[in-house]
């Protein structure tokens, strides 16, 4: 006895997809629907298909005109998918920008990809018609996360924790400078061997760190691990030596690309960093940044919270955008610690496809603390390769020589 249509549906809605958008070109102008049934069938010839009621409008359109296209909804074009499920009313194409792919069917410009198809056969199957098109035009205007479908709901996917993350310190060079020079607020209680020893101590955990370049061509760097150095002009990328170990860093700007070209042919890794990312005005302008920097060469995309704590919402929303945009380069993300928020953000940073950050031993800047990152991966059972133990020794001393408790939260309970 075959199963009843309750239970099936119930349980082939368990299986989730992404969903699209079918559409037909007629005499009386565009039409279309959505449809979850939609699959690759071969790579040569190219063939997909898709499975429609035959009690539907759109089906009967295909059928007549023989031709169909099919765009690929990203996780913020629900509207759209209602709309064309017909929990919407109003004009279908009202919502998103259409525009006729060579078929004369109708793609959405910004979908993740469409493709323009030619009604190969037609099988029936059941209460469908199973359409088999032949692709005739396809593209991939968009990098971003699918909508999905799953249990009757419409969704974005699953937040899957990376399986290891590592971290750069970015500003502990900097702040022990300033305590060098006495610039800061508190008194200068470090000395020149003194910070020399604290940041060895964290390259020696395995930790990148954000280095001064070097005085003079042809000096080198100090030994030991790799390390990164801001580059903010020709001149001083040009107190990098040839092939050293070190990665340049670059701020997005007007002589951004000359400056990564000139550190590429120098044998050195770039990374382009952005600031001030999660300004929700400034969104479209980050991940044009970002698609400059990767088109520049650059082999890392650092990015830069910004004077402002973010918000989680406003974390994920971008970070979603860049990552898959910049994939497979990778992405590393400064953030704050400000009420709280800083382990938050990282927890989202994470699950929206962030390995790396950059951070500060014991959090002295007011950036997120490199040993607290580390506890959140502990916790959460991520490896890392930086040898945490080492890092909490180094932030034992500096609080020896701050002269005060460090912002960080986890380093005395670890130590």
């Amino acid at each position: 006895m075959a199963v009843d249509a309750q239970t099936f549906r119930a349980v082939l809605g368990q299986w989730p997809t992404g969903v699209a958008v079918v559409t037909t070109t007629a005499e009386d102008g565009w039409h279309g629907m959505t449809a979850g049934s939609f699959c690759s069938v071969s790579l040569d010839p190219p063939l997909v298909l898709v499975c429609l009621a035959r009690d539907i409008r759109t089906h009967g359109l295909i059928e007549r005109s023989g031709v169909f296209a099919v765009s690929f909804l990203g996780k913020d074009h629900a509207a759209i998918g209602h709309r064309f499920a017909g929990r919407e009313p109003g004009d279908r194409f009202a919502r998103g920008t259409w525009t006729a792919a060579p078929t004369g069917a109708p793609v959405l410009a910004e979908a993740l990809a469409w493709l323009d198809c030619r009604v190969a056969h037609a099988y029936p199957g059941g209460d469908h018609t199973i359409f088999v098109g032949e692709v005739l035009a396809a593209e991939t205007p968009r990098r971003t996360a699918p909508l999905l479908f799953h249990s009757r709901a419409w969704g974005q996917l699953a937040d899957p924790l990376p399986d290891e993350v590592t971290i750069a310190d970015t500003g502990l060079a900097a702040a022990l400078h300033r305590r060098l020079t006495g610039s800061g607020t508190a008194p200068a209680r470090v000395t020149g061997d003194g910070a020399a020893r604290l940041l060895d101590a964290v390259r020696a955990a395995g930790v990148r760190v954000r280095l001064p370049l070097p005085p003079v061509p042809g000096s080198g760097g100090p030994a030991g691990p790799p390390w990164s150095a801001l580059v903010e002009d020709t001149a001083s990328l040009a107190r990098v030596p040839h092939g050293s170990p070190v990665t340049a860093e670059i701020a997005d700007g007007p002589d951004a690309p000359r400056l990564i070209a000139a550190a590429r042919a120098r044998g050195l890794p770039v990374a382009g960093r952005v600031r001030d990312v999660f300004d929700p005005a400034r969104q479209a302008a980050v991940l044009a940044a970002v698609d400059r920097l990767l088109a520049a060469g650059c082999t890392e995309i650092a990015l830069d919270e910004g004077a402002a704590a973010a918000s989680p919402l406003v974390v994920r929303n971008v970070l979603q955008e860049a990552v898959a945009l910049a994939r497979p380069v990778p992405v590393r993300v400064r953030l704050r610690e400000a009420c709280g928020l800083g382990l938050a953000n990282a927890l989202t940073a994470m699950k929206s496809g962030v390995r790396s950050f950059d951070v500060t031993l014991g959090g002295v800047d007011g950036g997120l603390c490199a040993e607290d990152v580390l506890f959140l991966a502990a916790r959460l059972d991520i490896v890392t390769p930086i040898d945490r133990a080492a890092l909490v020794a180094a932030a034992t001393d500096l609080e020896a020589v701050w002269g005060s408790a460090l912002p960080g939260r986890t380093y005395r309970a670890a130590s």
